[in-house]
């Protein structure tokens, strides 16, 4: 019979593309629990394991090694130490290994037993390790390693019933250390431990042995004691130094004798069937999809065809979205007394909502395409491919899935950064990956395009307001590179970063896994980047209608004006439809007054006092107080210009589509007739959204990743100092060449 499962905590630990995910979901049944570790901004989830639900499951991330370098790699590995604040050691691990790879996948395993954890080891993807010619006995495998082996094939649920019953009956911890340390190295590691049990006592001899194989092969790892055990941090510094006269690699001393022992028992246990030069469809697949010349051409077509479908496959899912909040904002019209209530509802409340609802559509449709090709193994084929390219502006492969999210939205990407290894790459691609035009900037794009670039062909095929578009794109992702290239040659100085990753072999993707990661992913937009949308959303209704602007004279006059051209109309009307005439004349003529009103509140309201105040130092950019106010509140949000424009040019329900708000924009003048928004200026504002960072929750999430302030200020400035200094040069040199 099952034992007790009150109060048991299973760890799932493993490398990444082994199944990890896929045995969490079947053990929990998709109920998941996603918040975050204590202090830092790795994601935690869990579930209650199903039909037990005291025991608590715990998807740690994927990781090589318990040997930290990365953050994900350091709260694995203080999870399974029980060193992280509020989370007790787990009862039992179960670490899923990728049976067609399994030498290199137990190697994180024998540093769980080395714990002293219980330990069981799924062998996950037998399926895929017979097709490569393995044959694998798990009996004499568990009984080489002193822990259960259980047969897997998660993605067809064979296995769970059996991992389900090894879990609710934990086997006792192994026996540890049983793989050869080199004796230059395995008698004085011995003292070490020792010292370091003296001068940490709450630390229990494993862990002081996994910390002493951490302090000589990591020097990040041996800092950390210089102010906690400072005895120890010497004698370290002292061993390392004598083993490095006598030219014995210390650092790698945990790597060769951990998979010397895992080679020595491996061998009788696995059978080949197979030629291991044979090649096989992963490997047919990957000489043309990993190819020097033809992979980038692939992966940039591929590109091009994933961002069409997200922007065309979006619009009818936003143009749905749109009409129900405005059919929503015209219920509360109709229920709310008019004032200063259902302004506040319609405008501020329900505006906000919408401003975050809209953009799901795209993020739910890249997060699709994202998902298909981690799920196929594509995703790692991408870093590969790029990895060349990166090196060259200073970064690695590792930045190319960071990078490609930021184009739905640069929170997610910089919350994917934290996998990388090396602090530097993660710094410079955080710092960079506002620049990848995210889904916030697309409604911009939209209304500016396509209200001032004109709709014919270049060269007589290709479309000018979709080139337009797509030159936006291009020019923020180079800049991209090119502001990596010189953080990394002038900031982020350093050592040469390696980027090391497995390609897993081709697999059909899990169409529910994909739509569940979907859901998580967009929820981190909606949740964390809507909360701050909505909230300044209101914010920018009340700086938009207040302070109360006085009474116009000119408005008055234009009052008196309708009403006695409308008495005028009544006396002449010879019949029926010359009342209506002169009813819808008085209508158009209200319309006209209460436009202009509105205007002079926003011009001496909160926003249009700012505008004013910023308009001297924007004008050398083409932009009035009117732009210059919505750049103000677009930090809120990007997107948010553009209701910003909506509400100061009285346009109701404004959006990137609306036809009002484009006439209303070509029609405005200057006192001397002078057009404000001509293609130039159109030109400019968008080179200066390509590049300015105007979004509050990049910066929060850059505050959060980076726990400190600098790095989201030095990212503020950069941006802003290359958008003010392109757009200048747009328009300066545009009016130089008599684009005017």
């Amino acid at each position: 019979m099952p034992a007790s499962s009150s109060g048991l905590r299973i760890a799932l630990a493993g490398n990444p593309n082994v199944g990890k995910t896929t045995v969490f979901n079947l053990l929990t049944g998709l109920h998941q629990r996603v918040a975050n570790y204590p202090g830092v901004t790795v994601e935690r989830k869990s579930g209650p394991l199903s039909g037990h639900e005291a025991a608590e499951v715990i998807d740690l991330p994927g990781t090589y090694s318990l040997s930290p370098k990365s953050v994900d790699e350091q709260i694995a590995y203080d999870m399974l130490a029980g060193r992280l604040e509020g989370e007790r050691t787990p009862d039992v691990v179960v670490c899923i290994v990728d049976a067609a790879n399994l030498e290199r996948n137990l190697y994180m395993a024998t540093q769980v037993m080395d714990l002293g954890l219980s330990l069981i080891v799924a062998l996950n993807m037998v399926d895929s390790a017979e097709q490569a010619g393995l044959n694998i006995d798990a009996g004499a495998l568990a009984k080489a390693l002193g822990v259960p082996v259980i047969p897997m094939v998660a993605a067809r649920r064979e296995g769970l019933d059996a991992l389900r019953e090894a879990i609710l009956n934990p086997p006792p911890p192994p026996e540890a250390w049983r793989w050869p340390l080199m004796d230059a190295v395995a008698t004085p590691a011995r003292d070490l431990v020792a010292r370091l049990e003296r001068e940490c006592p709450e630390l229990s001899e494993q862990q002081c042995f996994m910390e002493v194989l951490h302090a000589l092969a990591n020097d990040a790892a041996l800092a950390q004691w210089e102010t906690l055990a400072p005895e120890f941090h010497a004698a370290v510094h002292a061993l390392r130094a004598k083993l490095a006269e006598r030219n014995v690699s210390f650092r790698h001393a945990e790597i060769m004798g951990r998979y010397q022992w895992l080679s020595s028992i491996l061998t009788p246990v696995i059978q080949r069937h197979k030629d291991p030069s044979e090649r096989t469809l992963t490997d047919r697949i990957d000489a043309l999809l990993t190819h020097r010349v033809a992979g980038p051409v692939i992966f940039i077509l591929l590109l091009a065809l994933i961002f069409q479908a997200v922007f065309s496959w979006a619009v009818p899912a936003m143009d749905l979205v749109e009409a129900g909040m405005a059919s929503l904002g015209r219920l509360a019209r109709a229920i709310l007394p008019a004032g200063a209530l259902a302004d506040l509802m319609v405008d501020g409340v329900i505006t906000g909502v919408g401003n975050v609802v809209v953009f799901l559509p795209q993020i739910l449709l890249l997060f699709f395409f994202l998902g298909l090709m981690e799920d196929t193994g594509y995703m790692a084929r991408t870093a590969f491919i790029m990895d060349r390219v990166m090196k060259k502006v200073g970064l690695s492969g590792g930045s190319v899935l960071p990078l490609l999210s930021s184009f739905a939205c640069a929170i997610p990407g910089i919350m994917a950064a934290r996998t990388l290894d090396n602090q530097r790459d993660r710094l410079i691609t955080i710092m960079v990956a506002p620049l990848m035009s995210c889904s916030a900037r697309l409604p911009i794009y939209t209304l500016f395009i396509a209200a001032f670039i004109p709709s014919g062909l270049l060269l007589g095929f290709i479309g000018i307001q979709g080139f337009a578009m797509f030159t936006m794109y291009l020019m923020g992702t180079v800049m991209a590179f090119v502001a990596a290239w010189a953080l990394k040659r002038f900031i982020f100085k350093g050592k040469e970063s390696y980027f090391v990753m497995e390609l897993p072999p081709y697999r059909m993707p899990k169409l529910n896994q994909v739509f569940w990661r979907m859901i998580q992913r967009s929820k981190i937009f909606a949740v964390r980047a809507g909360r701050i949308i909505f909230s300044l959303s209101v914010v920018l209704w009340f700086l938009a209608n207040y302070p109360k602007a006085g009474p116009d004279p000119a408005l008055e006059q234009l009052r008196a004006e309708i009403e006695v051209q409308r008495e005028a109309a009544y006396a002449t009307a010879a019949a029926t439809d010359g009342i209506h005439a002169a009813d819808r004349a008085y209508e158009a003529g209200m319309q006209q007054l209460a436009d202009r009103q509105r205007t002079h509140q926003i011009r001496n309201s909160f926003i249009g006092i700012l505008g004013r105040t910023l308009e001297p130092v924007m004008r050398p950019l083409g932009f009035d107080w009117k732009i210059s106010a919505g750049i103000v509140t677009a930090f809120a949000a990007r997107e948010v210009i553009i209701s910003t424009l909506g509400i100061i040019y009285s346009v109701g329900d404004a959006d990137e589509t609306s036809v009002a708000l484009r006439d209303q924009l070509k029609a405005d003048r200057y006192p001397d007739g002078r057009p404000v928004y001509t293609p130039l200026v159109a030109v400019s504002l968008l080179v200066f959204f390509v590049f300015a960072l105007q979004c509050m929750s990049t910066l929060a999430i850059a505050r959060r990743e980076t726990n400190s302030w600098l790095w989201p200020a030095v990212m503020w400035c950069y941006m802003t100092a290359l958008a003010y200094l392109f757009s200048l040069i747009v328009y300066q040199g545009g009016l130089a060449l008599g684009f005017a």
